[in-house]
């Protein structure tokens, strides 16, 4: 949690003086695996991430090993084998957001946000479609979006490859408040 909070604090330094700050640390990301053999999926409740109205740019970062699995191995093996938290802790996605918004009026936005997000130590650019819902001092995003194991150098195991799928939908719901 320390990193994190560094992190932003190097984020928002970052930033535009100038610009309007929505920021949140409890968000969700999820992600679910079906296959015909096992569903999988995981939920992160510690989510933090930046909006910046004055350049459209938002960050997000979770801790790998906050997601949570209904099965207690599964989140063990998520960890030790598949993504390796151990030596790529956290998941980032650093981007803009394509559309101007003016967030300081309510309303419902569809959003398009284009960047990089780095899973297992990988880095790849990625355009996320999403919706936001501004309250003005309170804004809310939601997406969902597939992320392809083998572009993330995520390896499976030949004996598990039928109960994990290669494209994982991946859910994601933060709550803003203005800074």
């Amino acid at each position: 949690m320390r990193n994190l909070i560094v992190v932003f604090a190097l984020i928002i330094l970052g930033f535009q003086a100038n610009g309007q700050l929505y920021m949140a640390q409890n968000g969700e990301v999820s992600f679910f695996s079906k296959t015909p053999l096992e569903d999988i999926d995981a939920l992160n409740k510690q989510v933090g991430s930046i909006i910046n109205t004055a350049n459209n740019e938002v960050a997000v970062q979770m801790r790998v090993t906050n997601f949570v699995f209904p099965n207690k191995l599964m989140q063990e093996h998520f960890n030790e084998n598949y993504l390796e938290s151990d030596k790529f802790p956290s998941a980032t996605f650093k981007g803009k957001i394509r559309e101007v918004v003016d967030l300081k009026v309510p309303g419902t936005y569809a959003v398009t946000a284009v960047g990089t997000a780095t899973i297992h130590g990988v880095t790849n650019p990625i355009e996320i479609k999403g919706t936001i819902v501004s309250k003005g001092d309170q804004v809310s995003l939601t997406c969902q979006f597939d992320i392809k194991l083998v572009d993330y150098k995520i390896d499976i195991p030949k004996i598990v490859f039928a109960k994990i799928a290669e494209v994982i939908r991946v859910s994601s719901k933060i709550n803003y408040l203005k800074k």
